[in-house]
């Protein structure tokens, strides 16, 4: 497998209401900026951006806010979390990551997806309906193009044709990295598996460690697919906060954003809306990784440990919370958790 790597990623989150948090979309997307320099100097291997089409985040373009810092950083990757590749012109998302990977001189990566959020198909005039096939047909446009400099593409349902047509710039990269994000679908594993893609696995509930079943499904279809087991690589994206203080503290002002997100949420897909209870219960052994550095740092190592992946990416804010507490997050996240969790994997 890769080495180990440590990140982070986040939708830039602007808030709900006045009562749980909100800033401006300029507000937000200069804090990204420094949230970026910062984590950049501290250690962190990657800041990914997930695409969103919605009021409550800042983030319908990635790649043009991590454009516009990667001349201010020197060696933290940069990349989406996700790209809603079903949505989107494989031309194009080819193009803006391959201009992303010149400026940064190759650190630019796209983790592809579905998208669990649908506001981009009605938008860019895509059906609901054809949401499986979408993705297929687009990844596998994308993955030819990262392949070749000139594509003939014989076109589709949802692709044009192209008949030997340049696709520039070209990466600085030999191969524009492409992981593909699952939320625990297994036909999703197999196929990022077998075509030998590093897969990031989105936890939204439970333990962590229930995933163990999906790393292990994407291991046996790696090697059995034949694939370089050095190149293989699987990471876990997790949410979460970090204080080298109370925790009590952090736990208890989080709890109004996060409950107010998922409470619109809720409201929008029909789930049922947990109270603080629940959320505690979250905090102490579920998806939240909210509490004290030496605590966070004892349960991502459980994580790597456990699951016997390589990535970590820890999801900040996740929902809006001071900007304090995110540049906080980063610094210890980087400068104790970082060079700790790497000391201890490489001694194994």
């Amino acid at each position: 497998m890769k080495p180990y790597t440590l990140g982070m990623i986040t939708f830039l989150e602007s808030g709900i209401d006045e009562k749980s948090g909100k800033v401006s979309h300029k507000e937000r997307l200069d804090r990204a900026i420094e949230e970026i320099v910062l984590a950049d100097k501290v250690g962190l291997d990657y800041y990914g951006i997930g695409e969103h089409h919605r009021s409550d985040y800042a983030a319908s373009s990635p790649q043009i806010i991590l454009a516009a810092a990667a001349k201010l950083t020197n060696r933290i990757h940069l990349g989406s979390a996700v790209t809603v590749l079903s949505s989107s012109d494989p031309v194009r998302i080819y193009e803006d990551f391959a201009t992303l990977d010149v400026l940064s001189n190759g650190r630019a990566e796209i983790m592809a997806g579905r998208g669990s959020f649908i506001e981009s198909f009605p938008l860019f005039g895509y059906d609901l309906d054809d949401y499986q096939t979408l993705f297929t047909e687009k990844l596998d446009m994308l993955l030819e193009i990262r392949k070749n400099e000139r594509i003939t593409w014989k076109g589709g349902k949802h692709t044009p044709k192209l008949d030997n047509v340049g696709i520039y710039p070209r990466s600085i990269q030999e191969k524009l990295k492409v992981s593909i994000a699952v939320g625990g679908t297994q036909s999703s594993v197999v196929r990022a598996a077998k075509l030998g893609l590093p897969m990031i696995i989105a936890v939204l509930g439970g333990s962590p460690l229930r995933f163990k079943p999906l790393v292990d499904l994407y291991k046996h279809f790696y090697h059995e697919s034949g694939h370089n087991p050095d190149d293989m690589e699987i990471g876990i994206a997790i949410h979460g906060l970090i204080t080298d203080k109370d925790p009590n503290d952090l736990v208890e002002r989080y709890f109004l954003p996060h409950h107010a997100t998922f409470t619109k949420l809720g409201e929008e897909r029909g789930w049922n809306v947990g109270h603080k209870k629940e959320y505690l219960s979250k905090v102490i052994d579920g998806p939240l990784f909210i509490g004290h550095v030496d605590d966070i740092e004892k349960r991502i190592l459980e994580v790597f440990e456990g699951l016997g992946v390589n990535r970590f990416l820890l999801q900040t804010p996740g929902s809006l919370m001071p900007h304090e507490d995110v540049l906080k997050t980063i610094e210890l996240y980087g400068n104790r958790i970082i060079p700790n969790i790497k000391k201890k994997l490489n001694k194994a």
